[in-house]
């Protein structure tokens, strides 16, 4: 129950994130489901892998550049997706970062 619960909840930020930052854009709430389930999956197999390809870029940037794995993440979904669209890598980024916020306050609400 609580995995779907944060699921929903995420592509409710998708939608907000789309609501809040123009360079993003969520054709319906169906098309947000869809996004937030690609984009779990796609940060449970993908992303590992391509932080442990860039660690060591990782370690000279002290960690920055995760904020780069998670833009490309963002990016790649929308590349897959019909009815979610990410303009450009720099809307990927600010993209991401608002979405990961909101993920935090969504993990934050389910522990209590």
């Amino acid at each position: 129950m609580k995995l779907i619960l944060k699921w929903v909840l995420s592509a409710v930020a998708l939608m907000v994130v789309a609501y809040v930052y123009s360079g993003v854009v969520v054709a319906s709430f169906t098309s947000a489901l869809i996004a937030a389930l690609v984009l779990g999956l796609l940060n449970t197999i993908v992303r590992p892998v391509l932080v442990l390809l860039t660690l060591p870029v990782t370690l000279v940037t002290l960690g920055l550049f995760l904020f780069v794995v998670n833009a490309l993440m963002f990016w790649s979904a929308s590349g897959l997706l019909n009815g979610f669209h990410v303009q450009s890598f720099t809307a990927a980024l600010i993209g991401s970062l608002i979405y990961s916020v909101l993920g935090i306050l969504i993990d934050a609400v389910l522990e209590r």
